[in-house]
């Protein structure tokens, strides 16, 4: 989490627009890995109150990074997809993400280089395994 923090505090410096939440860009990103997902969907995977999610749905619709479409099949129901502006927003901040981690990584040692990558495959296993908890968690 200490690095997280750390690498959205020096993207945000470079920022000429409006900063958004942790939550907002946890649902936009939600979005463009599946777009056209549901609210009730979207807050089943967030681990969020579907009212909690509709209330970032709005705010992200009014401010220009949400597409909230009538699902054909229910018209009740809202089918959320990311605007062009959003979709370039999270390219960018992607982008910037990685040339700022890839400049440190590359200024550790070799040996320090070597052991993040031995760690990877335990990494990705572990949060396979936080996400399967938490998906347990959500349907008792």
């Amino acid at each position: 989490m200490r690095i997280q923090r750390l690498i959205r505090r020096r993207l945000r410096d470079g920022l000429s627009v409006p900063r958004l939440r942790g939550a907002e860009v946890e649902l936009l990103r939600l979005v463009e890995s599946r777009p056209g997902i549901g609210i009730s969907d979207a807050a089943r995977e967030l681990h969020l109150a579907s009212n909690s999610v509709s209330t970032l749905v709005n705010q992200l619709v009014r401010g220009g990074h949400l597409l909230r479409e009538t699902d054909p099949a229910d018209r009740r129901a809202a089918r959320l997809r990311l605007t062009a502006s959003a979709e370039k927003r999270l390219g960018d901040w992607q982008r910037r993400r990685a040339e700022l981690v890839g400049r440190h990584v590359s200024r550790l040692t070799e040996a320090d280089r070597e052991a993040l990558h031995a760690a990877l495959p335990a990494l990705h296993r572990l949060a396979a395994a936080l996400r399967e908890e938490a998906g347990e968690a959500g349907s008792a």
